[in-house]
């Protein structure tokens, strides 16, 4: 089966070039010391200098070409076939990338990748109070509100809406069958009710009751109109319609100035004992009952449903797009409550550090060997000679020091071998 291969990811133009512009001036500056103890080899062996001073030099120029012959055979072999010739144990990154990915990939697996380097680095981070300081600058959470605001809009774009609405639709229908609404309703009754709170809703219905008599003084004299005897004069009937309007609107008026107007204690009064009946009386459950079938029975309520979920739908994706709009505000300063929280509870900083470092602990237990494998495979996949060409470019400039380095230790060791032979001799 032939194995596809890939190039590895690209670099920058500009690094690539300086690289090897680098590689290139190390490359000469080797070969030069190479050619330079060649020539004076040969320039002290054609002047038959082998006695004295001469031969120090001979041996040392001599000892310093077979080091740097060796060295260049060693830095060349690793990236191709030294002179082109298919020499064995040469071309070593071309000829052996697959088990040099295997062996890098079981390398960052065992000395990075493992569950106790990984936890150390973690714990050490400080997650919890970066986070806490990246959140509160207002720019980062809003960053963070926008992404949150489309991913919500990808999601809604995943999910189809028939799923959605068939899932909304049966829990709608599941609530109105297992609770009972009269007890549900007397409780929500008196919790509206403790402290006062409904008082806040009477007044606004007093104010719309007010308002709807105003605006619909017309509208009741026609009706009364109607009911009225036919002998009544019309002048007799605008009368009468605008002395109940201003009673009403009187009545209403005295209602709302006094807290404690007897219509109100009444109403209190009426509104108490409905709280209670709804959570104990048989018939008003039965009722509440027989007006949950009735609900469910009603195709209008799931037509309510599909709407409810369409409309939601539409008001995210809408707002999402816009940086000032209710719902990306909101995400920003719930973000942003987050990270002031997280800055002054230190017990839920530790909890958020802790979670983070047995997360990562758990991830490199779980996935140390998907990451090695993620390695070996994809440097597996690259083409050889690419490979290998930007593996020299990384290497080769400080490998060409090797060749410099062997040039210069194999002159010092020839100098010191030759000069310990004339002792002995």
């Amino acid at each position: 089966m032939t194995q596809l291969t890939s190039a590895p990811p690209p670099v920058r133009a500009a690094s690539l070039e300086t690289k090897r512009r680098q590689l290139q001036v190390n490359r000469r500056r080797a070969t030069g010391s190479l050619v330079a103890v060649t020539l004076v080899f040969l320039a002290v062996t054609v002047a038959g200098g082998e006695q004295g001073w001469a031969g120090y030099v001979q041996a040392t120029a001599e000892a310093s070409m077979v080091g740097g012959l060796a060295d260049w055979f060693a830095v060349t072999a690793l990236f191709r076939h030294p002179l082109g010739i298919p020499i064995p144990h040469t071309a070593v990154v071309p000829e052996r990338k697959e088990q040099f990915a295997a062996t890098l990939g079981e390398f960052v697996q065992e000395s990075f990748l493992t569950p106790e380097v990984i936890a150390e680095r973690v714990a050490g981070v400080g997650l919890a109070d970066r986070l806490a300081r990246w959140l509160s600058v207002p720019a980062n959470s809003d960053r963070v509100a926008a992404l949150l605001a489309d991913a919500a809009v990808a999601a809604a774009d995943v999910v189809e809406d028939d799923a959605v609405h068939q899932l909304v639709d049966d829990i709608v229908q599941h609530l109105l069958k297992v609770a009972p609404l009269a007890p549900l309703a007397g409780r929500a009754l008196g919790v509206a009710m403790e402290g006062g709170r409904h008082q806040a809703v009477l007044d606004a219905a007093l104010k719309g009751l007010d308002r709807y008599l105003a605006e619909h003084q017309d509208e009741l004299r026609r009706r009364l109109s109607e009911k009225s005897p036919w002998w009544l004069p019309e002048a007799l009937e605008e009368k009468v319609v605008k002395r109940l309007v201003a009673k009403a609107h009187g009545l209403i008026a005295e209602i709302a100035a006094d807290p404690g107007h007897e219509m109100r204690r009444q109403l209190d009064a009426r509104l108490h004992r409905l709280a209670v009946d709804l959570q104990t009386s048989p018939e008003l459950r039965r009722r509440g009952e027989e007006l949950a079938r009735e609900l469910l029975a009603k195709p209008e309520l799931r037509t309510w449903v599909a709407s409810m979920w369409t409309q939601v739908k539409t008001d995210v994706r809408s707002q999402a797009a816009l940086p000032g709009s209710p719902v990306r505000q909101r995400l920003a300063a719930a973000v942003a409550a987050a990270g002031a929280r997280l800055q002054a509870d230190p017990a839920l900083a530790e909890r958020l550090d802790q979670a983070a470092v047995a997360g990562a602990r758990y991830a490199a237990e779980h996935l140390g060997d998907e990451a090695a494998s993620l390695i070996t495979t994809t440097i597996g996949r690259w083409d050889a000679e690419e490979t290998s060409d930007r593996l020299e470019l990384l290497l080769g400039p400080d490998l060409q020091y090797i060749r410099i380095n062997g040039t210069i230790v194999g002159g010092l060791a020839g100098l010191g071998l030759h000069t310990v032979s004339q002792a002995l001799s």
